[in-house]
């Protein structure tokens, strides 16, 4: 597999999952947006994309000027049904780009460990049908998606805010948590913000066992292809 990676923020590499993807076999061209790497138009020659995570927001199409290519491809992804994982802004962008929308918590930001727990429907995806009820998982952002787009499926609901991952089209998802770092790395994004008890050694756990579960995970998505029939359809 062949992955077109978007990163928008020298902050914010793939890390670990790069790593995860890497040693299930697939190849990644990494585009440096922050650095002024172009975006594709479609996604042929790839079998998959990845987009990141960073600081801004995803509606700072002015004065982030590559938001707006990085919304229409992923568009374009959904249409051609190709596998495509969205995390936090990405998952955002992801939101925009296929009719949902995204605004500022209303509750404030989340950083540090968490739970999220599955739905119903999640256990017919593909991607996330075989992951445990309630993993683990690591937080780090102020803006939050509050409403899916148009026929999207929930896949996981957090007790702070609903829309932790979720499904658009048949091969796109989008998670609002971070799988790709590990917990120095987010202590680093959360200096100054979070509750010292969800950034102690609560979040040293939750990344080690982030470590299990969403590392199967990566391999999993690396076995998917376009077109791919949910499970029972």
């Amino acid at each position: 597999m062949k992955i077109l990676l978007l990163q928008h923020s020298a902050e914010d590499g793939p890390q670990r999952l790069g790593q995860w993807l890497t040693e299930a076999g697939a190849t990644l061209d990494v585009r440096r947006l922050y650095d002024g790497d172009e975006i594709p138009s479609d996604t042929s020659g790839f079998d998959a994309l990845v987009c990141l995570g960073g600081a801004m927001s995803a509606w700072d199409d002015e004065t982030v000027d590559w938001l707006p290519a990085t919304k229409a491809l992923l568009a374009t992804a959904v249409t051609d049904k190709t596998p495509t994982l969205a995390i936090c802004l990405g998952a955002q962008l992801l939101t925009l780009a296929t009719g949902g929308m995204v605004e500022p918590g209303n509750r404030g930001p989340e950083y540090g460990a968490y739970l999220t727990a599955k739905r119903d429907a999640a256990e017919r995806d593909p991607l996330f049908g075989w992951l445990p009820m309630t993993p683990d998982v690591m937080q780090s952002h102020a803006d939050v998606i509050t409403e899916l787009p148009p026929d999207a499926v929930l896949l996981f609901a957090g007790t702070g805010y609903e829309n932790q991952a979720f499904r658009v089209g048949e091969a796109a998802w989008g998670i609002q948590f971070h799988i790709e770092a590990d917990a120095e790395t987010l202590r680093l994004w959360a200096a100054g913000k979070g509750s010292a008890a969800r950034l102690g050694p609560a979040l040293d756990e939750a990344a080690a066992n982030m470590a299990e579960v969403w590392r199967e995970f990566a391999h999993r998505f690396v076995t998917l292809r376009p077109r791919l029939p949910l499970i029972g359809s």
